[in-house]
């Protein structure tokens, strides 16, 4: 009986999670009545402003222990959400242990993602899921992988669950580094509303309220947002954000249905080149070509049903979301183009839809607890891509337009045993089938191709003894290279012919650790890991996208600890180090660009102290080899964040945050590359290209609840 009951914990976590609004949500499209009268305004969110204390709910590693299946797995709760202080939105996802949030270009675009000795660019390794949606964008116009969060609502967020390597069957494409989930509410406790301004032209209002409705909450949520930033080319960054929920929690059968819109235009600000500072040509704050930047829109409408009967649970995740986004750069200045510079925009249009159907159940054999779930998941994308050649926004020719279809189709299983009081396994294989069909302006560029993949998984979990429990995994997964290197022969740019890349690419990985509560008030957790991946994806800074290259290991090891020494201080501390290199031989080196080694970040809390509350954020960047010799490296960047808030009674509170507050001059991102400034020689010159972080930056902020 005894191991039946833990066996029943995972199933537990399945169910209590069901309603997560991020495990499900999902359906068709129509969703244009979410951005109704939002398109009047013209501004919207940003930065994670406090907002009210959801239902305290805190999770302990007690409660994980006999429910996790791995070390590096975890849930960060509304309450510390709400005690972050975010620069924008997609920094939310800082709170998951070893994972740097940045960005090259300013606000708008898609933010750059660094874990376990990756940098994911924009997201090709990295699973990003919101409200169950799938945010990771497939055979993307500007890069594989695409995950641009600008559409998060912060104060919706009512938790981020994270799972690091290729260990979990339900998990498919761009999983390898690890998944982060960040789930809705249905409700809110009382309604908001705030305003925030601050340095740099920053100002956003935000609205959500939630309503008893039919037997079931409706909920509405509103943003408004704009900002200049710092910069000498003011970004003109304005946005909106909208979401209308109804949903119904009782019963044996729940469900959601969400309609969710956003729009996004700016001026980009793009990474820079050391040499045009050094000589005085432009500032640090500056860029080489002002007219830069982008515009972005995204419309969804998801569902979820989840059922519980004497059969198990199942649930079903459907939605249909459409996006939209044409991107201007210019990385490499004038480098092919001496006399129209060498400007391009990328466009990318899509329907996505997909479907999550999965079922849990326990039964037994031989006197065993065995938890089972099973999976299906289908994903379709239409996608409508283009590159072409400009000058100051304006057509000048078009180098490719390809209209893609890609259709993928996963199942899975998985089996947890309780073997004995002290040992439990979990095993799963997870079978992956992808079709792509081509359709290129040129001909020779076209074609259709189709590949699969099964991957296995393996976790074993020992203990726990003195409140510490040990975990060995093992598991591969996959990501998918873009449809159009699938079928492309011919370099569309260059005229060139290239060789097709592999559809899927193979990552497999190994992982020992542990978690343990032994010490009163901390919770902590340790694992080495090593990954390996059949081919690296690397961003490509003259094409402004990323192209499969070489074999890569990665082999790490991550340490966090959460200390609450007392009711109204919690100490949030994580650190990770990984060695990354190519696994072929060759010239130039093994090295691989970017790969993140060292980075640390703290986090301190300070709540309940009467009427106030507070924080400071501490996070260290560590230095990356720039070119494969490592004879180009970065320098570390170092970043200081924090906020004072006062309490007006319940239903109000004034809040100061402050960014950079040591004013550092630290980078956001480099890369190395060769561009050409007017009146270089011909060939150009290689050069670090940096992004600096922001300057100095106040905001204050009223909330209110209603």
């Amino acid at each position: 009986m005894q191991s039946v009951k833990r066996c029943l914990h995972p199933i537990r976590k399945y169910a209590n999670s069901a309603f997560d609004t991020s495990r499900f949500g999902k359906g068709f499209f129509a969703i244009l009545l979410v951005s109704m009268a939002v398109v009047v305004f013209n501004t919207s969110i940003a930065a994670g402003i406090p907002t009210l204390s959801e239902i305290e709910v805190r999770a302990n590693t007690r409660e994980l222990i006999g429910v996790a299946d791995s070390a590096n797995e975890g849930t960060v709760l509304k309450e510390q959400l709400d005690q972050r202080v975010v620069y924008r939105p997609g920094e939310l996802l800082e709170t998951v242990p070893g994972l740097i949030v940045t960005q090259h270009s300013g606000e708008g675009k898609a933010n750059q993602y660094f874990l376990r000795g990756f940098n994911l660019d924009h997201g090709t390794d990295l699973r990003v899921i919101v409200d169950g949606m799938l945010v990771n964008q497939r055979s993307h116009g500007h890069g594989q992988g695409w995950a641009d969060t600008n559409f998060v609502i912060p104060e919706l967020v009512s938790a981020v669950q994270y799972q690091k390597g290729p260990y979990y069957a339900n998990q498919g494409d761009f999983s390898s580094a690890g998944v982060v989930n960040m789930r809705y509410l249905d409700t809110l406790p009382a309604g908001i509303a705030s305003f925030s301004a601050g340095d740099q032209g920053f100002n956003r209002g935000v609205v959500a309220k939630s309503q008893a409705m039919g037997g079931g909450n409706a909920l509405f949520a509103l943003e408004l947002l704009r900002k200049n930033g710092p910069w000498t080319n003011k970004e003109r960054y304005k946005k909106f954000n909208s979401v209308l929920r109804y949903s119904q929690n009782t019963g044996n059968t729940r469900f959601n249905v969400t309609a969710m819109g956003y729009g996004g235009r700016w001026n980009a600000t793009d990474q820079i080149p050391q040499r045009a500072v050094a000589d005085n040509l432009i500032s640090r704050l500056d860029t080489i070509d002002p007219t830069d930047g982008g515009e972005a829109h995204r419309f969804s409408l998801s569902t979820a049903v989840e059922h519980q009967s004497h059969f198990g649970i199942t649930k079903v995740n459907l939605y249909t979301l459409h996006t939209n986004l044409a991107l201007f750069s210019n990385f490499t200045y004038f480098l092919d183009d001496p006399v129209n510079g060498d400007q391009f925009v990328q466009i990318d249009k899509r329907f996505q839809s997909a479907l999550d159907l999965s079922h849990a159940w326990i039964n037994e054999f031989a006197g065993l607890a065995l938890e089972n779930s099973i999976g299906f998941q289908f994903q379709n994308d239409v996608i409508d891509n283009g590159l072409l050649k400009t000058r100051e926004r304006k057509t000048l020719s078009t180098t490719r337009k390809d209209h893609i279809l890609q259709n993928s189709i996963a199942v899975y299983y998985q089996n947890s045993v309780q073997w004995l009081e002290k040992f439990r396994t979990v095993a799963g294989v997870r079978s992956d089938f992808y079709w792509f069909d081509v359709n290129s302006n040129l001909n020779v560029n076209s074609g259709q191709a189709y590949d699969s993949m099964t991957n296995p998984k393996l976790s074993v979990i020992l203990g726990p003894w003195l409140q510490t429990e040990y975990y060995f995994n093992y598991g591969s997964s996959f990501h998918s290279n873009d449809a159009r290197g699938t079928t492309t022969t011919i370099d569309p740019k260059t005229g060139e012919a290239i060789d097709r890349v592999h559809p899927l690419v193979r990552s497999t990985g190994f992982e020992t650790g542990f978690r343990t509560a032994i010490l009163s008030g901390i919770q902590a957790s340790l694992a080495f890991f090593r990954l390996d991946i059949d081919s690296e994806l690397l961003f490509v800074g003259d094409a402004g996208t990323t192209e499969a290259s070489r074999p890569s290991r990665r082999d790490g090891l991550e340490a966090s600890i959460f200390y609450k020494p007392l009711e109204w201080l919690t100490i949030d501390l994580d650190y990770a180090i990984t060695r990354a290199r190519f696994t072929d031989f060759d010239p130039a080196g093994n090295h691989i660009p970017q790969a993140i080694r060292g980075v640390g970040k703290a986090a301190i809390a300070l709540n309940n102290l009467g009427p106030f509350f507070g924080g400071l954020q501490f996070r260290y960047f560590g230095k990356r080899a720039l070119t494969e010799d490592n004879s180009v490296r970065t320098d570390p960047t170092i970043t200081l964040n924090g906020q004072l808030g006062y309490k007006i009674g319940r239903r109000a509170q004034l809040v100061l945050q402050a960014f950079n507050i040591l004013n550092s001059h630290d980078h956001a991102i480099d890369y190395f590359y060769t561009s050409r400034l007017p009146g270089e020689p011909a060939e150009g010159k290689n050069d670090t290209h940096f992004h600096p972080i922001e300057t100095r930056a106040l905001r204050a902020s009223i909330v209110a609840h209603f």
